[in-house]
């Protein structure tokens, strides 16, 4: 189906980031799946466009590679993997002494082959993701994920967001071309930019599956397991429920990687420090897809059965409703926003017999900040139980211990816990 027409331009949390950026080097390649704004946040900085995924601008720079070094800066060079020899190209003129803000690159998938060198050190790779809260104008935050890394205190503010906004959201999703407040146009996009992806880019990557729709099925599987440490062949064995040849691990592997190349999956990889003081921690990630929105399409689940406790999609063992863990995965994808905006990175903890998980774990040198997520409006001293276990066993190198709720206020708890509506966390 054809792309919407574009909205007003909604500023991004990276917009800033690259900004800075290009006030320093020369070539910054833009990452991130399809349709979450990469093209229109590099098109207004650039001066001249070489849109790869039309095929006769595509034919030009085969003729006349060098045509893409050459112009008015900033260069952008869209869907770049179309032509792989764009980044090599790049990097030399990079090697020639091409100044601050030459390059914008952008792609949707990884190359169906690495490029000939890395580029490492000359262009800089900047990660873009469906937009949080805060950018699709959903509330104005009151607590500073960046503060909370600097020590800072103060939690305060009230939101009037309730459940049913949450959920809304969280079905909608952050993909800014394809939002819309009719759930039929909604779910319309939605399915097109699946069937584009699975169907479309699977085979562009160089990829053919034996078995018709067997990465549809495996990602609907992975949808299922949003939020939990699923292992693979679990996930692998629901996405083939009553089918006796299964997939070697080798395939399921490949599916994993070729998901991941198109960012279509975002695992979270799990907490490990070299002073840790915790032993027996889980190595394994926690699931999440690029978007909540995209999992709840491929399990085909409404709003209403959302909020009436409902599931849907190959059965897979996991604590709690399933809004509760789509509601974890949109936080996750807020604090992930956020947390590459202050230079952090975002990990989980999960113990070795699942006696004991937090989150999200984010770090910035040797400040760190837990998160928990609970889909609660009013939090009891049971729900920050492994926050202040966290606390106990490793106190000294946590700034600070949050939980996400959602609820109205946001105020520290009697054990200092930071207690936050999701509505009100913000960078």
């Amino acid at each position: 189906m054809a792309d919407p027409v574009p909205s007003a331009y909604r500023r991004r949390v990276v917009d800033d980031e690259l900004d800075a950026l290009l006030e320093e080097l020369p070539a910054i390649s833009l990452e991130g799946p399809r349709a979450v704004g990469k093209t229109r946040t590099a098109r207004r900085r650039a001066r001249t466009v070489h849109n790869l995924d039309d095929p006769q601008t595509l034919a030009l720079v085969e003729a006349d590679p060098g045509r893409l070094t050459r112009g008015t800066e900033s260069i952008f060079i869209d869907e770049w993997q179309r032509y792989p020899p764009a980044w090599d190209l790049v990097r030399r003129a990079v090697d020639d002494g091409a100044g601050a803000g030459r390059f914008l690159l952008a792609g949707s998938t990884a190359p169906g082959a690495p490029p000939t060198h890395s580029g490492a050190g000359r262009i800089v790779t900047l990660r873009m993701r469906p937009m949080s809260l805060l950018e699709r104008g959903f509330a104005k935050p009151t607590v500073s994920l960046r503060r909370l890394l600097a020590g800072e205190r103060d939690v305060a503010g009230e939101t009037d967001t309730t459940l049913a906004r949450y959920v809304d959201e969280i079905v909608t999703g952050g993909l800014p071309g394809w939002r819309s407040t009719e759930v039929r146009i909604q779910q319309a996009a939605l399915d097109g930019y699946l069937h584009r992806a699975v169907d479309h880019d699977v085979a562009l990557m160089g990829y053919r599956a034996r078995q018709p729709g067997v990465v549809r099925r495996w990602l609907t599987a992975y949808a299922a397991a949003t939020a939990t440490t699923a292992t693979y062949e679990t996930i692998r064995d629901a996405a083939t429920a009553g089918e006796g040849d299964k997939p070697a691990k080798t395939t399921t592997t490949a599916y994993r990687n070729l998901l991941e190349a198109m960012w279509m999956v975002e695992p979270l990889p799990a907490w490990w420090s070299v002073s840790n003081p915790l032993s027996r921690l889980k190595r394994g990630p926690k699931h999440h897809l690029a978007d909540p929105a995209l999992a709840a399409r491929l399990l085909d689940i409404s709003a209403e059965d959302l909020l009436a406790g409902r599931s849907s999609g190959p059965a897979l063992t996991r604590e709690g409703l399933l809004l509760g863990a789509l509601f974890e995965s949109l936080v996750a994808l807020n604090v992930r926003v956020y947390a590459q905006a202050a230079q952090a990175r975002v990990s989980h903890l999960q113990t070795w017999n699942d006696s004991r998980e937090v989150d999200l774990i984010v770090e910035k040198g040797r400040r760190m900040v837990a998160i928990e997520v609970k889909l609660v409006a009013t939090p009891g001293r049971d729900d920050t139980r492994q926050l202040r276990w966290l606390l106990d066993r490793v106190g000294a190198d946590v700034s600070d211990a949050v939980l996400v709720t959602t609820g109205r206020h946001a105020y520290r708890d009697r054990d200092g816990i930071a207690v936050v509506p999701a509505a009100l966390l913000g960078p």
